[in-house]
This record gives structure tokens, sequence and C-alpha cells, in this order.
């Protein structure tokens, strides 16, 4: 910030430049619908403390009070449940600047000030008044679960709040408790253990490489490309997981250009090749045993291979794939069966003379089982 901004500048400040005069939150919503995503989740509020909604306990740092005069919040979460979407809300316990919290800080978690006055009613507010179906709760590493209190917090959420039948959580709830307590395991940033997982968990990160947030000089080479989304997916989902993607919206509201073409190319793969995606589960083999890159997920009596390279010649050996379990063998988005013949304990599949043309991010083979 010092090299950017001129002398005196502050974070504060920042809230001046937040105008979000161009923020169509039915825009949005249409642009996650057409990507493919099934929940949408807004960072509420994030370290600095400011609220996209006009907080209560909050004053003067929120949406409504200063910067862009407006519930940014509540605005999308009508869009997107418009849309036939999920909307969750990602949420940061603690706050760089708060001096409550630093005084319990301070007092090396012995008080509970920052929790009782702030944290606590806040969160309480954003459920009874939003209702989101995903609590993303971030934030909480520096203290124990004891001092945010957080199981009583989940006590009420899941006993008596107005989502106790609908809300799911994520594990991050205090030092210590990620990866190991939660409804979903977030785990680390970008965590995408390529293993399949015991418990469900989420594979959240970011389509610009190096950031959360919009970056003024960012570079195209920044950006994940669609096929590197598309990989992602496929060996999260693979392994039981998850994806969140996360993308950084302008000061001035705006889905930037680069973020919209990604979203909607990758939205184009999931319209052809979706069922091998949505309500999946993994298979016996998350990747396969001998041609690489080739991840399964499966449903119902169907496997299906998800093959991250278009082959070299017209035919793809599946290691994983024991050809007397094989009943046909379908391209998604082409028609007819594909001929296959046994391989030792493999499955060699022959494929049409064809282009890759809307299959050249991957390609998904549905192998349905006899």
């Amino acid at each position: 910030m010092s090299h950017n901004y001129k002398p005196g500048f502050t974070y504060a400040d920042f809230a001046h430049q937040f105008t979000a005069e161009f923020y169509d939150p039915n825009h949005w919503a249409e642009i996650f619908k057409a990507s493919g995503a099934k929940y949408v989740v807004l960072t509420s509020k994030h370290h600095e403390g400011y609220t996209m909604w006009p907080s209560k306990t909050s004053f003067n740092w929120n949406s409504v009070d200063i910067g862009p005069n407006r519930d940014l919040l509540g605005d999308l979460a009508t869009a997107v449940r418009k849309a036939g979407l999920r909307f969750g809300a990602y949420h940061s316990w603690f706050e760089w600047f708060n001096p409550l919290y630093n005084q319990d800080k301070n007092n090396k978690w012995s008080t509970q000030d920052f929790v009782k006055t702030k944290a606590r009613p806040e969160l309480e507010e954003l459920v009874n008044k939003y209702k989101p179906e995903v609590i993303w709760s971030d934030g909480d590493w520096d203290a124990p679960d004891s001092y945010w209190n957080s199981t009583d917090f989940l006590a009420w959420l899941y006993n008596e709040s107005p989502v106790k039948d609908t809300v799911v959580v994520n594990d991050r709830w205090g030092a210590g408790m990620s990866c190991k307590h939660g409804g979903f395991y977030s785990c680390a940033d970008r965590y995408n253990p390529g293993v399949l997982q015991p418990h469900k968990w989420e594979n959240a990160m970011t389509l610009d490489k190096s950031s959360w947030g919009f970056r003024r000089n960012s570079q195209l080479s920044d950006y994940l490309t669609t096929h590197e989304l598309v990989t992602t997916l496929a060996q999260t989902v693979s392994c039981g997981g998850n994806l969140l993607i996360n993308i950084g919206p302008t000061h001035d509201g705006i889905v930037t250009p680069m973020f919209e073409d990604r979203l909607r190319e990758f939205g184009s793969w999931l319209t052809v090749n979706g069922e091998s995606i949505y309500a999946t589960t993994p298979w016996k083999h998350q990747n396969d045993t001998i041609t690489k890159n080739v991840w399964y997920t499966q449903k119902a009596k169907s496997v299906y291979a998800i093959a991250l390279d278009w082959p070299q010649t017209n035919q793809l050996t599946l290691g994983a794939v024991d050809t007397k379990i094989v009943d046909t063998i379908q391209l998604l988005g082409a028609k007819g069966n594909l001929v296959f013949k046994e391989s030792g304990t493999s499955t060699v599949v022959t494929f049409p003379q064809l282009s890759p043309g809307a299959l050249s991010l991957a390609f998904v083979l549905k192998i349905n089982t006899k």
C-alpha cells in the first residue's frame, strides 16, 4: 500500500473509494449460474472488519454507512436465490484493527470482550437476517475455540437458528480445528490433496493465481486457464471434494471480462460434461493406473473417466477399468457407443475420427457397467 498510494493514506481510506456504482447482483448471479455453480459464497466481512451489510455491530464501517450506501450482501442473496442457486456467507472472526480484539489478544485470551460484544452478535445477526445455507468461517487461527466460544455458536446454529435444518459449515472455528472438525473440511487455502479423503471437503482456490482480490496490475499469465480450472475440478471431485472458485470484483462492482470469460467457458464445458461431476461419488480408483491425467467419478452403474488430454492416437488405454465389467462406453458430447477391447486387465477405447472441438478442455468417457 505504501508503494501505490500517497503518503498518509490508511486502510480506512479505501472505504470512500469503494463505490460499487456498477454493481448489478442479477448480472453477477447470471454469470455464476452460467459457470455451472450450484452455490455462491460472498465475503460478508473480511479481516479489516468492514461488513457488506448494515451490521448493528459495525457502525460506520459497513457498506450502507460508508462507500456504496447499499446492502451488497442482501442484494446478492436475493439475486442468487432467484437464479436457483444456494447462497452462503464467508465471515472472518478476527479483525485487524479492532481494539477490543487486540485487547483480548494482549490478555492472552483470558477476556472475551470482542467475542461477546462484536463477533458473536454479528454472526447471529448474519444468520437471522440472511439465512445463509453455507457459513464459511475464517480468521480463527490466533485463538482457541474456547475464546471464540464457537461450539456454543454451532449448538445454537444447529438447534435453534432459522437455518438449523439446511446450513452447512466448514472447519475454521478455532486454532487447531482446521481439517479436524466441521461439516466439511477446507483445511488450507487451495487444498487439493490428490487422494481420496475420509471426510467431505472443499478446495477453495483462486482464479487469479496470486490473489483473492482484484489486482490492477495483473497480467494474463496470472490467471488460471480454463483447462487448468477443469483439471482442478476433476482432481477435486474424484477425491470427494467440492470446488469453490474465488474471483475478485472491482471497487466499482464489476466482474471483469477476464473472470467472466473464464467462468462462462468453464460452464460451457460443464453443460456437456456435468453429468460426470454433479451428484457423483468417488470411484474405487481416483486416477488411472496407466494413462496419466485420467480421473474417475461414478454415479449409479456408470463410471466416468475424465481425460484431461486428447489422445495422440485414436485410442486410450484405461488401466483401472477391467473390460469384464463394461457394457457400453460413450463419449459425452458425441453420439453413439465407442468400440473397446480387452488388453490384459485394462480396457482400450477407440475414438471416432473427430476434432476435439468443445471437448478440447477435457473429454469424458461414460462407462456403463454390467
